[in-house]
């Protein structure tokens, strides 16, 4: 039977989530404290209807994935449900926190999300003073209000929290200044974190915009052909494109190019490894751990735990999420390591083709392809067999070639700012629950921000 929580001290539960005793002048809160009387906390649409396309786009669990919230969510809802669930209607400030299942994850709603709803799962905060919303958020962020929980949720098919709950939570109260200060310190290294991500969603556009523009529109072939000068780029030297198209099974093509599939340039390893066998500390990727329309693959954890066979990963290789491929789940491998048997492994025939087979397992064309020729309906799965037949139009080996060493330096920039963000989240994880118990003077952990994060 659960414990009321309600019924013990705020001193208390601060205590049982693991923070030491606070200094002097610090107080305890709960977020029932903070919350607005009008709509103060709220759980949002129950029921969503059908994808509307147009509609209003909702904020689900997976779209608060690193507790931040993905700036294009998936699923959109109507205008008349939006109107049915107004109560959850977001203004810009509010805290979101999921309920369900990833539990905990916490974000603060951007301005830009004015006019957008959440699901279901996730609770709607509104604060008396919108200004203590960065340092509530990393509050409930911290490890030791993470482990509570986690502890309070009840657990039926997955870790559920209820409002009730949300409410008890305890949080430590220094002065708004410290407050404020904290708050400061930690966004620091947080505003580093989604500059990076943003930059990586800049390089994923400049590499994905030449890759159409190349191999799909062929622009390069179309403009000679209309007696225009090709557009060149600043990121290396353009290839010599024909200057004529011709007819086949799948339109016009460049002169000198072929209609191929995937399979002939592109290949899945399966090299697969039973638990017993995987070295301690080995990166694990799963599922859960890539974001969805994002090559960019900034999560994974510790192997150590996993207890069924997996398969076997290489640095620069691309992960493809075989289970519900819709969720469009694809990826540059950032570290070598071991993936879930739900993830494919996919590399090229030779390097050069690396760009052409990223480009295209990564499209909306290939992802809607797999997803029709999925086997089954509650889960469906694609394999590599279907799609090592997808049709594509194969340039020359030099034309490839071309274009992975025009991307190559975008990728690893990718990839190191995955690796920077990694760093800098860790700094901050390691600083939020010392600054949150006073054990750290707040001007000390400036040593710890590294150079250019000002």
């Amino acid at each position: 039977m659960a414990v009321d929580v309600s019924l013990v001290t705020k001193e208390t539960h601060l205590a049982e989530a693991g923070f030491p005793p606070l200094p002097t002048g610090w107080e305890v809160r709960v977020v029932g404290d903070l919350l607005s009387e009008d709509r103060g906390i709220s759980v949002g649409v129950m029921y969503p209807g059908e994808h509307d396309p147009s509609g209003v786009p909702l904020i689900r669990v997976g779209d608060l994935a690193g507790s931040c919230i993905n700036p294009h969510p998936e699923y959109h809802i109507s205008p008349a449900v939006h109107h049915e669930y107004r109560r959850t209607a977001l203004t810009g400030g509010e805290l979101l926190l999921t309920l369900v299942g990833g539990l905990g994850q916490c974000a603060i709603v951007p301005k830009h999300m004015a006019g957008w709803n959440a699901a279901r799962a996730v609770a709607v905060l509104r604060l008396i003073d919108p200004g203590d919303a960065p340092f509530v958020r990393y509050c409930l962020l911290s490890h030791p209000l993470q482990h509570l929980m986690q502890v309070w949720a009840t657990t039926t098919v997955q870790a559920t929290l209820n409002l009730k709950e949300i409410k008890q939570l305890p949080l430590p109260w220094p002065s708004p200044q410290i407050r404020s200060q904290i708050a400061d310190v930690l966004g620091d290294l947080d505003a580093k974190i989604e500059l990076n991500r943003r930059m990586n969603e800049t390089l994923e556009a400049m590499a994905r915009a030449i890759f159409r523009s190349w191999f799909v529109d062929f622009d390069p072939v179309r403009a000679k052909v209309e007696g225009r000068k090709p557009a060149t780029t600043s990121h290396g030297a353009v290839p010599t494109f024909p200057s004529k198209m011709i007819k086949s099974e799948l339109g016009p093509i460049p002169e000198g190019w072929r209609v191929g599939t995937v399979g002939e340039v592109a290949d899945n390893p399966r090299r697969g490894i039973d638990p017993s066998q995987i070295t301690s500390g080995t990166p694990y990727i799963a599922l859960e751990h890539m974001p969805r329309r994002c090559i960019a693959l900034g999560d994974w954890e510790n192997a150590d735990s996993v207890e069924s066979n997996k398969f076997q990963f290489k640095r620069g290789e691309i992960l493809f999420g075989k289970l519900r491929p819709y969720f469009h789940k694809v990826g540059v491998a950032p570290v070598a390591g071991v993936c879930s048997t739900d993830v494919l492994v996919v590399t090229p025939r030779t390097e050069g083709w690396f760009g052409f087979v990223l480009g295209h397992v990564s499209s909306d064309d290939f992802v809607a392809y797999t997803d029709r020729s999925s086997a089954g309906t509650k889960m469906p799965r694609t394999n590599w067999s279907d799609m090592a037949k997808y049709p594509v139009v194969l340039p020359p080996d030099g034309v490839a070639s071309a274009y992975t060493d025009l991307i190559r330096p975008l990728i690893e920039k990718i990839v190191a700012n995955v690796h920077e963000s990694r760093t800098l989240a860790s700094i901050r994880d390691l600083l939020l629950p010392r600054l949150l118990s006073g054990g750290l003077p707040v001007s000390a952990p400036r040593k710890h921000v590294p150079e250019g994060v000002t």
